[in-house]
């Protein structure tokens, strides 16, 4: 199998526009978000999320690990992972800054409970912060 990265960058370019307008008081440098590693090394799959909040999502706001049983999570991500990557072939209809990257997901593959759940949870996350629906 190939090596697979993506990374969603969604919140970045925000995170240094509001740093430069900011007064410096404003900036606590004490506190970084670390990106969301969503990976099954004996898959040789990564994706890295670098998404302000989703961190936040996952620990405060996502149901917790087990709530959900692997084959609902699959099922659901086997829906959302076509229709994200259609609006990312689609820039023009849909915000190149939220759907920046392909997600190579094969339905026909066990990537474990782990990355089903990151996975999914970020499809959560995405859809109340940037009010939109995966249908």
């Amino acid at each position: 199998m190939k090596n697979l990265r993506y990374i969603v960058t969604i919140g970045i370019i925000s995170l240094l526009v509001w740093s430069c307008g900011s007064s410096p008081k404003a900036i606590n440098n004490d506190v970084k978000e670390e990106p969301v590693v969503i990976a099954n090394d004996s898959l040789e799959y990564e994706i890295i999320i670098f998404d302000i909040g989703f961190n936040n999502y996952l620990n405060t706001i996502a149901k917790p690990e087990g709530f959900y049983s692997q084959n609902y999570l699959e099922n659901k991500n086997r829906f959302y992972v076509p229709e994200w990557n259609s609006r990312v072939r689609n820039p023009s209809r849909f915000n190149p800054n939220i759907y920046e990257n392909i997600i190579d997901y094969d339905p026909n593959i066990d990537y474990g409970y782990d990355v089903n759940y990151k996975l999914f949870n970020y499809f959560e996350f995405a859809q109340r912060k940037y009010r939109m629906r995966l249908r």
